[in-house]
């Protein structure tokens, strides 16, 4: 079978191979040797499978067809065989269709030849055993089966003479698959009728019951595969003419819909779908930002085991009042974005966290919060979208019954971003704004993928309620950044696309065609805000990162959205007096950014507080506290609340404390003091927060959305493939012409190390083919120890080598003479 699709593939024009290493990239990976090669690695249980994987229902119904009707001993079946098996039924398809799937199978060379002898790849059998959800014949299974089967009449009868359990169990296995599992000592049981005339028997659970499944293997519609025991289950697999016949509804291959079930959902309002959509995209950049200053705040222990664990978790949603799968889904994103990541922590080991790092913002979560809004989301949605990791995974329990904990190992899945672009691609084929439930999502995946789509149903809905969750569908619907933003990542893993990203517009610095449609949904940041006069800051939009940093120096935030509320109080003046900013600078700030008149309240709370600011002075000694007014030092000593300081006058203006400046400062302001800490030299030192920022980290976006999917290339490069296949073709043909002596080389000697005097024999013939510039076989051993010929001019002999013409291609080879094992001229 192999040589014969070899010489089908041999006889194909250049383009045709190429079409098929694009229809099967993996046939490229690595690239074959020759023709041969190609044809044993197109036939491969792996390649076939992966080849069966993208085909929809309907195509690998025909597939079917194709094998249910091969001659049992030609093993090849024909176009009209195919036609005839698919039109038989109530609703038979159009013949164009059953064509045009034969036509891609045919260009996958899942079946190969001519239209009246079409072949089945071998592997076809091996990957799905059971063609149609049909078992095997009677015959492979068991005579007296094969023989009630041979008669139709009395198969009809004793069909009908079932009782309605056991035609149930028989609708069910007709449906496929054709083979089933039965209890332990249900094949010992008695059948249904004769129960009565069995004593009870701890097999059957006490008192006799009758079995089912014994009654239809008793009457041979069954045939009991493995007969298990009164402590391990059987099998019994229906045969399949048993199957054919109750399928005489609906055809022998079930029902066919030549195109994707429709959905019944009716289309939504684009733009209300987008608006929904773009709503939670600022919520989205909001929590993020939100859980990154958080961990900035509180970095997370790593675990022994990996990931964060799950008290953590809860804390980190209970700070930033979300849910625990929303917390771990933006953690996961944010750090596959590479906005998060690990620092070691040298030092202290505990018995919990035996890895002694901890997970906080990385260096490029600055860069990212100095984007606008649409950037800042198109950023964590195409982490998102190529991310090999199941969130829906963690709080789940492992093989070993642990926890699944977030940014965990367990959590890893290769084929989850395949699974994120079959569920979107789905909507976006849909007509746009239609918004199908979960369940008419899951029926199209059934469709257009079956073999990938079963027993991932709980993956896909994962993935839709993830996707709302970040903004990617709004109201159940793809948006419409959304569709471009999944186009964009698609057309990537195209041929002739962009996998590496060498010419994304973000490396241009240009927003991508998703983040300026995004951008043009989302209300433009504004760059003021509205002062009160209660002291409430109103910032009516998405704020500037400018005005934003501004904001987090200067106010407290007391709610979030499109229009957030923050409130300057004493203890915000004063953090922003801490971090550098004076009096006159706030002034201005307030008096700048506001639209609305400043109250007064507002300007005597920052002249109050600035006037208090610094009037105390910090110092170590363990720590010192300094002041000009004495006054106030003498204040300061007899506040009870400062008692545990144990507070001493050094000088009428100086008192010191044996604890560190940090507590004392701590202590002060609890108290309603408002001290600054001084250098050595009487210098302010300003009290900007320190930032602590993990290593930078290399965002998932670069990937492709399928990591397990080998490379798509552009024709060209396909083209020079097939060059390379067809050249190593010619070589494997030239070899095996060369004479036996030089294609056995040391091997035709038994193995052994070379005769001298057979080495010196080939020197001369070598030294002959110089003089006359003739052309001679060379056997030799390459630098694999593996034997080879080539046909050669030689050109000169010296200092060891011998410098030859390879007739074929044109091109001086190289040979070490020691490595020679034969040379014969040719005739």
């Amino acid at each position: 079978m192999t040589t014969s699709l070899a010489d089908h593939l041999r006889s194909l024009p250049d383009e045709a191979l190429a079409a098929l290493l694009q229809l099967r990239p993996d046939l490229v990976v690595p690239v074959p040797a020759d023709v041969s090669a190609l044809a044993i690695r197109a036939q491969s249980r792996v390649s076939v499978a992966r080849a069966l994987d993208g085909l929809d229902q309907f195509t690998l119904q025909i597939l079917d067809a194709a094998r249910l009707t091969r001659h049992p001993d030609e093993g090849t079946t024909a176009t009209d065989a195919v036609l005839a098996m698919a039109t038989t039924g109530p609703h038979p398809p159009a013949p164009t269709a059953v064509r045009a799937a034969l036509g891609r199978l045919r260009a996958l060379f899942l079946l190969y030849g001519p239209e009246h002898a079409l072949h089945v790849v071998p592997a076809v059998d091996e990957v799905s055993p059971y063609p149609a959800g049909l078992g095997r014949p009677a015959a492979e299974l068991d005579p007296r089966t094969a023989a009630l089967c041979a008669d139709p009449a009395k198969l009809r009868r004793t069909l009908l003479a079932a009782p309605p359990s056991a035609r149930a169990i028989l609708d069910r296995l007709a449906a496929g698959p054709p083979v089933g599992s039965v209890p332990p000592g249900a094949l010992q049981a008695p059948p249904i009728g004769t129960q009565d005339a069995v004593l009870a028997d701890p097999t059957n659970g006490g008192a006799p019951t009758g079995s089912p499944v014994r009654w239809l293997v008793d009457n041979r519609l069954l045939v009991a595969v493995s007969a298990g025991s009164s402590t391990a289950s059987g099998t019994v697999e229906l045969p399949r003419e048993v199957g054919l016949l109750l399928r005489r509804d609906s055809g022998p291959l079930g029902p066919l819909r030549t195109s994707p079930p429709p959905v019944a959902t009716a289309p939504r309002e684009p733009k209300a779908v987008d608006s929904a959509g773009a709503g939670q995209t600022m919520e989205v950049v909001r929590h993020t930002e939100g859980l990154l200053e958080q961990l900035a705040a509180e970095p997370a222990p790593v675990l022994r085991s990996g990931g964060i664990g799950v008290r953590d978790l809860r804390r980190l949603a209970r700070t930033a009042g979300l849910d625990e799968p929303t917390t771990a889904l933006l953690l996961e994103v944010a750090y596959a974005a590479g906005l998060a990541g690990e620092l070691e922590m040298p030092g202290s080991t505990t018995g919990r966290y035996g890895a002694d790092q901890q997970v906080l913002p990385t260096g490029g979560y600055e860069v990212w919060r100095a984007a606008s809004l649409a950037q800042r989301w198109e950023h964590l949605a195409r982490a998102w979208l190529t991310m090999t990791r199941q969130v829906g995974l963690v709080g789940r329990r492992d093989d070993r019954d642990r926890p699944i904990t977030a940014l965990s190992a367990e959590a890893e899945r290769a084929g989850a971003p395949a699974t994120r672009r079959a569920v979107l691609g789905v909507l976006a084929d849909l007509e746009p704004a239609t918004a199908p439930t979960p369940e008419e999502v899951q029926a199209l995946l059934d469709w257009r993928a079956p073999r990938r789509s079963r027993g991932r149903e709980a993956a896909h809905r994962e993935v839709l309620a993830e996707a709302a969750q970040l903004g990617v569908t709004g109201l159940g619907a793809l948006t419409s950044y959304g569709r471009l933003l999944l186009g964009e990542l698609t057309s990537a893993d195209e041929p002739g696309g962009d996998p590496l990203g060498l010419h994304a517009d973000a490396e241009s610095g240009d927003p991508s065609s998703a983040a300026r449609a995004l951008d043009a949904l989302l209300p433009a940041p504004v760059d003021h805000f509205l002062v009160q006069a209660d002291l409430t800051v109103v910032v009516p939009g998405p704020p500037e990162p400018a005005l934003a940093a501004e904001l987090e120096a200067t106010t407290e935030p007391e709610s979030a959205g499109g229009a957030s509320v923050h409130r300057v109080t004493t203890a915000s003046v004063r953090r922003a007096l801490d971090a550098g900013y004076t009096a006159d600078d706030l002034h201005e700030l307030f008096r700048r950014r506001s639209r609305t008149p400043v109250p007064q309240g507002l300007s005597y709370l920052v002249d109050d507080v600035a006037r208090k600011h610094g009037g105390l002075r910090v110092g170590s000694a363990g720590a010192y506290l300094r002041s000009d007014d004495e006054a106030l030092l003498t204040e300061v000593l007899a506040d009870r609340r400062l008692e545990p300081l144990t507070l001493r006058r050094l000088a009428p203006t100086v008192l010191s404390t044996p604890y560190q400046v940090s507590r004392l400062l701590g202590a002060l302001r609890d108290a309603g003091y408002a001290p600054v800490q001084e250098d050595g030299t009487g210098g302010t030192m300003l009290s900007r927060p320190r930032i602590r920022r993990a290593p930078a980290r290399v965002a998932v976006t670069t990937r492709t959305l399928d990591p397990l999917a080998a490379p798509k290339l552009p024709m060209p490069r396909l083209l020079g493939v097939v060059e390379h296949i067809r050249r190593g073709d010619a070589a494997a043909r030239a070899a095996r012409r060369a004479p036996a002596v030089v294609r056995g080389g040391a091997a035709g000697l038994g193995g052994g190390p070379v005769p001298a005097h057979t080495h010196s024999e080939a020197l001369a013939v070598l030294q002959q083919a110089v003089r006359d510039k003739a052309l001679v076989w060379v056997g030799y051993v390459d630098a694999h120890g593996a034997t080879a010929s080539r046909l050669v001019k030689p050109v000169s002999i010296g200092a060891g080598y011998l410098r030859a013409e390879d007739e074929r291609t044109e091109m001086l080879h190289t040979f070490a003479l020691h490595r020679i094992t034969a040379a014969v001229l040719a005739d």
